[in-house]
């Protein structure tokens, strides 16, 4: 299985990466889409895709308005989007507003709320509420072969024990990390994870494999004493996302 990682900034792109957006080309599963969703088109390997929208805030939702290129040239013929109602309703009342751009996008939206669990073409999707200015959800994919991911990003980083069990030893857990530890306080105020919160995540869920991501664009990368500090705390793989980056699990 591969994730194809299009986007790996939170906030704003820089000269190396856009926002939010990320691949699952065998499935046609897109978690979230940000500016880094242009680069959908030449992955597409089916006519239809779902995308699991985390929250509305704009760097992880302003790539739904790239989609219309591949339905116009029917790469796409059928485009299905889930998230919560009054954020569903947000996308579709203010980022396709006419005032800010000029056609509708033809989907079918999906409202679900936390706790909900459903069928997308054999795989079991399930999503859970996260700490986040206006929420957010975390999502848990389980394939019929039994992998499974987590993709949990804008978010504190639950350290619950319900959460460690709902996403205990996933194949791959997609993490935000924004901050650093001397940010802690400020990442807390706005809702994003630090280096040793996301370490104690990973330690309780035990993945696999871990995808740091989410990363502040005011920095290159997470600095490399952050990401030796979670590698020294932890026994999963630990991997720095890179946009282009297509990571296997």
């Amino acid at each position: 299985m591969q994730l194809h990682c299009f986007g790996t900034a939170g906030y704003h792109p820089n000269e190396g990466r856009h926002t939010s957006a990320y691949f699952l080309p065998e499935s046609n599963i897109a978690l979230d889409a940000g500016s880094g969703f242009f680069r959908l088109e030449k992955h597409i390997q089916q006519d239809s895709i779902d995308i699991l929208i985390s929250h509305a805030h704009l760097d992880h939702v302003m790539g739904l308005t790239y989609l219309l290129d591949a339905s116009f040239r029917e790469k796409i013929s059928k485009i299905r989007i889930w998230g919560e109602e009054e954020k569903v309703n947000a996308i579709q009342d203010h980022l396709f507003n006419p005032l800010l751009f000029p056609a509708r996008l033809d989907a079918e939206w999906n409202t679900i709320q936390s706790g909900d669990q459903w069928e997308i073409r054999g795989m079991q999707v399930t999503c859970k509420e996260q700490e986040h200015p206006g929420g957010s959800l975390a999502y848990r994919i389980d394939w019929p072969d039994g992998r499974r991911l987590v993709y949990a990003t804008d978010t504190t980083g639950d350290t619950s024990e319900a959460h460690a069990q709902w996403s205990r030893q996933a194949d791959l857990l997609i993490h935000e990390c924004y901050f650093t530890d001397s940010e802690s306080e400020w990442a807390e105020v706005t809702g994003h994870s630090w280096t040793s919160r996301v370490a104690q995540v990973v330690k309780q869920s035990s993945p696999k494999k871990v995808l740091l991501t989410h990363l502040n664009p005011m920095q290159d990368g997470l600095p490399s004493s952050d990401l030796e500090a979670i590698r020294a705390e932890v026994a999963s793989e630990v991997i720095v996302a890179e946009d282009h980056l297509c990571v296997n699990f």
